[in-house]
């Protein structure tokens, strides 16, 4: 298991610079899934995003760095992206669970869809308490994402982006010099590239980009380097 820690600011607000976000990534898991935790730097107020396989450790972080997390964010609902969610409610039994509702079927058969892979889920996953609204934002601590409807890789895939920080979490849509699958059960390559170029791409260049899997990009380096996306990126390079 690993464990990342981003520092993100945008324009300084005060005069210490505190960054208004931190991004912490845990990987872990047969398939390298990355779970987040994003942590309001001036509350020490968190949600989870994704908890998967590395749930144990994101666990411990939470305990030994005195965050409280307050809500549970998934951008979708493949079972990789979810199979801590039993355990993270134990440890955080408060912490309601959001998630579009085009990806409930997914998430409702997330033991079956594991057993095509031949992983078994070892617990029932409880039922979402609140739907992700494309076009609302959700809090973390004092801070907000926006919620923006990215289907392709899932029929209800979000991403969660902070104008304020400068990043977005963009779930299994893009990854660096790569796109997700579109070949699973509600995948669609041309939604999925649609989705790319309207909720990705039209971001600011530096926006970082934080995957499912795999390290961290920008929106720049995807826009001019990564092989699926060129002739979609709307600039001159395209």
């Amino acid at each position: 298991m690993r464990e990342f820690v981003y520092g993100l600011t945008s324009a300084p607000r005060d005069i210490d610079h505190t960054p208004p976000i931190e991004v912490h990534r845990f990987t872990a898991g047969p398939a390298g899934e990355n779970s987040y935790v994003t942590v309001c730097a001036r509350s020490g107020r968190a949600a989870a995003i994704d908890p998967g396989a590395a749930v144990p450790e994101m666990i411990d972080a939470v305990r030994r760095r005195g965050w409280s997390i307050e809500a549970i964010y998934l951008t979708h609902a493949h079972f990789d992206h979810v199979e801590g969610i039993p355990a993270l409610r134990r440890s955080v039994p408060g912490a309601p669970i959001h998630l579009h509702p085009a990806d409930r079927p997914l998430y409702d058969h997330a033991n079956e869809a594991a057993a095509l892979f031949g992983y078994v889920l070892k617990e029932t996953l409880p039922p979402p308490d609140f739907p992700l609204v494309p076009g609302k934002s959700v809090p973390v601590g004092e801070s907000r994402l926006e919620v923006r409807f990215a289907p392709g890789h899932a029929p209800g895939h979000v991403l969660l982006y902070s104008p304020e920080a400068g990043f977005a979490l963009v779930g299994d849509v893009i990854f660096q010099r790569s796109i997700g699958r579109y070949d699973l059960p509600g995948g669609d390559l041309q939604t999925l590239m649609e989705s790319i170029r309207e909720q990705v791409l039209t971001l600011p260049d530096g926006t970082t980009l934080y995957p499912g899997h795999g390290d961290e990009t920008t929106v720049r380096e995807e826009r001019l380097g990564n092989p699926f996306l060129i002739s979609q990126a709307p600039s001159r390079f395209a």
